[in-house]
C-alpha cells in the first residue's frame, strides 16, 4: 500500500492529522527515497523510528532491516500501524520523552521527522542515550537549522549546536517543500544527518553542557563553580560565557571536573 492509500484509509476511519503532535505525513516519494538512501542501512542493523506517522519511511525501512523499532506518541497511529497496516517492527506507542528502557545502546541507526516544539529534547535524549549509533537522519523546519549549525559567540549557539558538534558529520542534506507533506506545514523543512566521529557521547555529558549554558548572561563559573580551576589549567579567562567556547573544550572541561 503506497502512501497515498495509507492516508485514504487512515481519513476513512474518521482519523485527522493532530496538529498538538505536529503531524504532517510525508507523502513524495522522491524525498523518502532520498531519506533511506542517507540511512545507510545493513540488514543486521538495528534501527529506531521516532515518530513514523503513516510509515511513509517505516515500511522501506522494514524492508532494510528485520529490527526495526518505532516509537509512535498517538495512539490511533500506532495501532493503525499494527493492525490495518501490519508494519514488520516492534510498535511502541509511548511519549519517546518519557520512554525508558529501550535499549537505547543497542540502536545503529536513527532517523526522525521530528516536530520543531520537541526537536532539541528528543535530539538531546538520542545524543545522550543511543550511544552506539553510528548514524542519525532528521527531517527539521528549516527555521532550526541556526540552532543545530551555530558557531561559538553567535546568539543562537547552545547546547544542541554543541552535541551536534560533538557528535560529528554534520551535513545539511536538502530541503523539502511543504507540499510534499499532508497537511501541507507553515514552513520549509530540510534534511540533516550525522555521522559518527570518534567522540562517545552520554547522559552525563549532556546534563553537563545543558549546566554550562544555564544562564547565557553569566559566566560560565557562575553556572558551574567547580569549573574555575579547570578553566586556568586550560588557560581560558574566567570571565568567560560558555557561548564563547568551541565545543571541544566543553569535553575537556567535563573530563577535568567530572
Amino acid at each position: 500500500m503506497d502512501i497515498s492509500s495509507r492516508i485514504e484509509a487512515y481519513t476513512r476511519k474518521g482519523f485527522m492529522p493532530e496538529s498538538k503532535f505536529g503531524q504532517n505525513f510525508l507523502c513524495d516519494g522522491d524525498i523518502i527515497d532520498r531519506i533511506i538512501s542517507l540511512c545507510d542501512i545493513g540488514k543486521g542493523d538495528k534501527v529506531l523510528e521516532i515518530g513514523p506517522g503513516l510509515g511513509s519511511l517505516s515500511f522501506p525501512l522494514a524492508s532494510l532491516t528485520d529490527n526495526l523499532t518505532v516509537v509512535e506518541i498517538d495512539k490511533r497511529l500506532a495501532s493503525f500501524l499494527k493492525d490495518d497496516l501490519e508494519l514488520n517492527a516492534l510498535i511502541i506507542n509511548e511519549d519517546f520523552l518519557k520512554l525508558k528502557d529501550y535499549g537505547a545502546e543497542d540502536f545503529n541507526v536513527v532517523v526522525s521527522n521530528l516536530p520543531y516544539y520537541v526537536m532539541t529534547d528528543i535530539m538531546k535524549k538520542l545524543f545522550a542515550q543511543c550511544v552506539n549509533a553510528r548514524k542519525m537522519v532528521f527531517m527539521v523546519e528549516q527555521d532550526a537549522l541556526a540552532r543545530i549549525t551555530a558557531r561559538p559567540g553567535t546568539k543562537q549557539y547552545g547546547p544542541l549546536a554543541v552535541l551536534c558538534s560533538l557528535y560529528g558529520g554534520l551535513k545539511v542534506e536538502f530541503t523539502v517543500q511543504r507540499q510534499c507533506f499532508y497537511p501541507s506545514p507553515n514552513t520549509t523543512s530540510c534534511v540533516i544527518s550525522l555521522a559518527k566521529e570518534q567522540q562517545t557521547l552520554s547522559e552525563d555529558l549532556v546534563r553537563f553542557i545543558d549546566r554550562c549554558f544555564a544562564n547565557r548572561r553569566k559566566k560560565l563559573v557562575n553556572n558551574v563553580k567547580e569549573a574555575r580551576t579547570a578553566l586556568s589549567a586550560l588557560g581560558l579567562n574566567e570571565q568567560i560565557r560558555a557561548e564563547q567556547l568551541e565545543p571541544d573544550v566543553f569535553i575537556k572541561l567535563y573530563n577535568a571536573i567530572i
